[in-house]
């Protein structure tokens, strides 16, 4: 059965230290953390990847984010992973919450996160399902 969570977060990103920034490398590193508000009550570490182009508007990352804190009341700790990119202002972004990440009571965890942006406030929609555990 698909249970969907809504609510809001905040989020705090900064920048990493490049691995070599004498190569002049147009990938960024930077650190998350969250505190997510609502049906998901839950904090979250992860690092990000960021790629920027020369065309306004177009750039990609990926994130990787440990989620831990409670779902609907249930406790436990996953993982999401995040792809996005924007093409000349125009976004599109996929985080999906990692195949056996799920412990406790978040255990045989799968869904789908959304996030809106809007008036400089973060919110999230998660549509997800606890499945049986290997």
């Amino acid at each position: 059965m698909t249970m969907r969570a809504s609510g809001g977060f905040e989020v705090k990103i900064s920048p990493l230290a490049a691995d070599d920034p004498a190569a002049g490398s147009p990938v960024g590193r930077m650190s998350i953390d969250k505190q997510f508000r609502g049906d998901l009550d839950a904090t979250s570490k992860g690092e990000m990847l960021t790629a920027g182009t020369s065309v306004k508007g177009s750039a990609g990352y990926v994130a990787i984010e440990r989620v831990t804190g409670s779902l609907h009341g249930r406790e436990g700790t996953f993982v999401l992973q995040h792809s996005g990119t924007m093409t000349r202002g125009v976004p599109q972004l996929t985080i999906t919450v990692v195949p056996d990440s799920g412990t406790g009571g978040l255990a045989g965890l799968a869904g789908r996160m959304t996030i809106e942006i809007a008036d400089g406030k973060h919110s999230y929609g998660f549509e997800y399902a606890l499945g049986e555990t290997a």
